[in-house]
C-alpha cells in the first residue's frame, strides 16, 4: 500500500514539473532582448565588478527568468540570449530535471561569462551544453568578484545567479542544460 501510495504522489510531482515547463510560453526575440537588457542593468548596478568581467568576456549568456519547481521530481525553463560585445548572436534556452528530496517553487535569473573562445566553441557546437559537463564553470557572488582582475580571471566560464524569489530547497546550475534555439517569433 505504501509503495503503490508512493508511486502515486511521485507520478503527481512528475505531471505537475511537466505541466510547468509545458506551461512556459514560447517567448519573443524582442521580448527576450528587454527582459535581458533589463536584468543585466539592474545586475551591474547590484555587482559593479561584473561590468569589467564583461569586458574580458568573450561572451555573455543572460538568462533573465527561469522558473524551478518541484515536489520529488523537479524541473526548470528559462529562455535568454547571448552576446557578443554587446550585440545578440543567438538565443538559448535552458532546461533542467531532478529527482530527490525537493519541493517549492522559484525564479532566477543567471549571466554566463564565456571568458575563452574554447569554451564559446563549446556552447556553439555541442548539442545542448549541459553545465557541468566541458568547460569549467565557477559561480561567484559579489564578494567574489570584487577580487577578480585580468591576471586571476582564468576559469573559462563565470556564473552568477540573481533576483531569487521564491522558495525551493537548493539552488544550482549543475545539470542544466542550455541549447540554441531558433529564435523567429
Amino acid at each position: 500500500m505504501m509503495l503503490g501510495l508512493k508511486r502515486v504522489s511521485q507520478s503527481l510531482a512528475f505531471a505537475a514539473t511537466l505541466a510547468l515547463l509545458a506551461g512556459a510560453e514560447a517567448v519573443s526575440a524582442s521580448a527576450i532582448n528587454r527582459d535581458a537588457s533589463d536584468a543585466l542593468a539592474k545586475f551591474y548596478q547590484e555587482v559593479p565588478a561584473a561590468r569589467k568581467l564583461a569586458k574580458q568576456a568573450k561572451a555573455v549568456l543572460i538568462c533573465p527568468s527561469v522558473v524551478k519547481g518541484g515536489l520529488i521530481v523537479g524541473g526548470q525553463y528559462g529562455d535568454g540570449v547571448l552576446r557578443k560585445r554587446g550585440k545578440t548572436v543567438g538565443y538559448y534556452n535552458t532546461t533542467a530535471l531532478s529527482y530527490g528530496l525537493q519541493a517549492g517553487a522559484q525564479s532566477f535569473g543567471y549571466v554566463l561569462f564565456f571568458m575563452s573562445n574554447d569554451s564559446l566553441k563549446y556552447l556553439d557546437t555541442s548539442d545542448g551544453w549541459e553545465i557541468g559537463v566541458g568547460p569549467s564553470v565557477v559561480v561567484l557572488d559579489e564578494g567574489m568578484a570584487k577580487s577578480l582582475t585580468t591576471t586571476t580571471a582564468r576559469d573559462d566560464v563565470y556564473a552568477f545567479i540573481f533576483s531569487q524569489t521564491g522558495l525551493m530547497a537548493g539552488l544550482g546550475l549543475q545539470g542544466s542544460k542550455i541549447t540554441k534555439i531558433q529564435q523567429d517569433r
